[in-house]
């Protein structure tokens, strides 16, 4: 009975992720092609948003969980990514929620779709990794190592953002803020991620704790 509540949330997260993913995909490039991008440049722009990257990650993981026997999806499938995933998606969540939202004023399609991907997919990809998804096997010092993939992205980011003259977040513009207020809120957001990779961590491993007690 557990085993088929898992697969069937997981499974509603894999279709609500995938399809509000491929119609953003569809609003956003007739929008950058308007805005004068390319074909190309307006994909790449497309995935140069953290919210997108992340929720593919997340509908990877729930591939993962659906699918046995295939190799690709093998590091979807550790704890360790789905940890990071969800402190990942609690930032996409979050910094949406109190920063973002207020900025943007969309309407139609484009408004739901971010309805979508940074509120119904962080809540319910964070049930579903709480309830389900708890191994006991994560070490606290992971804490840094499920940093990989969000330093990886302010890399990319960051070296893009000269090249392209654009940065999908206005708090990593170094053009508009300068190198050294950039700095400071890239050091604000990676302190967040600490707390939410904690806080994922201590998720996983409360089941190790519940066979103790």
């Amino acid at each position: 009975m557990i085993a088929g509540a898992r697969k069937t949330v997981a499974a509603a997260g894999f279709a609500i992720g995938l399809i509000a993913l491929v119609l953003q995909f569809l609003v956003i490039i007739p929008l950058s092609l308007e805005a004068g991008r390319g074909l190309v440049g307006s994909v790449v722009y497309y995935f140069s948003f953290f919210t997108i990257l992340t929720n593919i990650g997340l509908v990877l993981v729930y591939l993962g969980a659906l699918v046995r026997g295939q190799r690709w999806l093998a590091f979807f499938r550790k704890p360790h990514t789905r940890a990071m995933a969800a402190a990942s998606i609690t930032l996409v969540g979050g910094f949406y929620h109190f920063v973002l939202s207020g900025q943007w004023q969309q309407a139609g399609l484009l408004h739901w779709c971010n309805i979508a991907l940074h509120y119904v997919t962080p809540i319910l990809y964070l049930s579903w990794y709480a309830m389900w998804n708890r191994t006991g096997t994560l070490k606290w010092q992971a804490v840094f190592t499920l940093l990989a993939y969000p330093l990886l992205y302010l890399f990319y980011v960051l070296v893009r953002g000269p090249i392209a003259g654009e940065y999908p977040y206005a708090v990593l513009d170094v053009g508009d803020y300068g190198y050294g207020q950039v700095a400071v809120n890239v050091a604000g957001l990676l302190v967040l991620l600490l707390v939410f990779n904690t806080i994922a961590i201590a998720v996983d491993r409360s089941l190790l704790a519940s066979k103790r007690s």
